[in-house]
């Protein structure tokens, strides 16, 4: 039987415990056998100036997982052309990987989007673990066969609000994964 792995992609900007929560959740309660930590290189959707470079980024997903050996931090889409899409990243890790089969996680948030992607029709042919967010409905594929939506705890924690929290100079240990926090703070992160 191929090892199912399941793809969370992100900016992980910075990476806190509602990721690391989701991940673990999906481990336990789906058929996952590991999870991988994608982090994606710039989102032409979001904004730069608060985007920290992709090493810095992967390295924190790094510091957060170090230990937990079903978890994997990527760096996938550093090596692929930009943009990077998600059909061209899971062509290339079946390539690369070809005893593994490969899943995605996302919120009901990305899956209203996926109609917009390229080649969703494609993607759709992969296993899709959806979990619950605020005042999302996950649109017309939650009924898709490949769609599996979970009943994982619905956790409102945004790399947005973390970066706020510290710009604005609050203390929010329990956020994020200590060795994340140290990090951030030895090197002046999102303070501006």
């Amino acid at each position: 039987m191929n090892c199912m792995v399941g793809l969370f992609f992100g900016s992980f900007n910075p990476i806190h415990v509602g990721h690391l929560a989701l991940a673990n959740y999906m481990l336990e309660y789906t058929d996952l056998m590991e999870v991988w930590f994608v982090v994606s290189p710039h989102n032409p959707l979001k904004e730069k100036k608060t985007l920290l470079d992709d090493r810095q980024r992967l390295h924190m997903v790094s510091l957060a997982i170090d230990g937990f050996a079903k978890f994997k931090a990527s760096d996938i889409e550093f090596k692929l052309p930009q943009p990077s899409y998600t059909i061209h990243t899971l062509a290339y890790l079946k390539e690369k990987f070809p005893k593994k089969e490969f899943a995605l996680i996302m919120g009901e948030d990305t899956l209203e989007t996926l109609p917009k992607w390229k080649n969703h029709a494609e993607i759709l042919k992969h296993k899709i673990f959806v979990y619950p967010r605020p005042n999302k409905t996950g649109g017309k594929y939650m009924i898709h066969e490949n769609v599996y939506v979970t009943e994982a705890p619905l956790i409102d924690i945004s790399s947005t609000f973390i970066r706020a929290a510290i710009k604005d100079k609050k203390k929010l240990p329990y956020f994020l994964h200590p060795k994340v926090a140290e990090y951030i703070a030895e090197m002046g992160f999102y303070k501006r």
